[in-house]
């Protein structure tokens, strides 16, 4: 079975855990919905990064608190390139799937938006 990747990101509005974690399972459930027949399951491994500006908790705590305990995670820090978007949470999530590429759909929310206009708008 082919893995495909899955990118999303989303803003926070301070470095605060609840925030985080409220973002982080924002994000994560609209991927799922957005992704017809994804289930945690079928998560081979999910990879995290913040900015600079966000420190108080790790994203993978908020997937861990809406059943994705058993997926392989990792959080890392972005690089800190000058003027980028600031409290922003991605992720790239490999999910083993039969869909092709072409149906994947993925999830930028709030400010991230910004970061890929041609894939928001593609949806």
């Amino acid at each position: 079975m082919p893995t495909r990747g899955i990118r999303g990101a989303i803003t926070v509005a301070a470095d605060e855990p609840s925030l985080i974690l409220e973002a982080t399972r924002e994000l994560l459930q609209e991927i799922l919905d957005s992704n017809p027949g994804m289930i945690p399951e079928d998560v081979g491994s999910a990879i995290f990064t913040v900015t600079d500006d966000l420190a108080s908790t790790f994203p993978a705590q908020g997937a861990r608190e809406m059943g994705w305990g058993l997926v392989p995670m990792m959080c890392a820090r972005e690089i800190p390139v000058p003027n980028s978007l600031p409290r922003v949470i991605r992720v790239l999530v490999h999910w083993n799937t039969e869909a092709p590429q072409s149906e994947i759909t993925h999830i930028y929310l709030r400010e991230a938006v910004k970061l890929r206009p041609d894939l928001v708008a593609a949806q």
